[in-house]
């Protein structure tokens, strides 16, 4: 295997981290709204997303197919789930950013095994 432009090996990885982090904003507002043991419930109910994510980057840190299988996978499920009847934002927000760590995966995995095709680009 030749080496890899390390921009194009390293941008998915850390940006997928990066929305781990996004994702993991959205638990810390059960900090106001419950008391107790209420709330630590509440935290890990609602990072459970940011756990799921965090696993496939995990995964995805190795492999950059699965990378970009899954995260493709969780631009469209999060479509799915909001519906159709959204504003345009709602989709760029979530989708947006995973549909790009998708496509960087995508790339990476594609000059990493056809390196003759994509020799220009190193």
């Amino acid at each position: 295997m030749k080496k890899i432009n390390p921009v194009l090996h390293w941008l998915p990885r850390l940006l997928s981290l990066g929305f781990v982090l996004f994702l993991s904003l959205f638990s810390l507002d059960v900090f106001n709204e419950y008391q107790g043991w209420q709330t630590l419930l509440a935290f890990l109910i609602h990072s459970l997303p940011s756990l799921v994510v965090l696993v496939a980057v995990i995964i995805a840190w190795k492999y950059d197919l699965f990378g970009a299988i899954i995260f493709f996978g969780f631009a469209v499920a999060y479509v799915l789930m909001a519906g159709f009847d959204k504003p345009w934002s709602w989709y760029a927000t979530i989708s947006g950013p995973t549909l790009l760590i998708s496509i960087l995966f995508l790339a990476n995995f594609m000059i990493k095994k056809m390196p003759d095709q994509f020799k220009n680009l190193k």
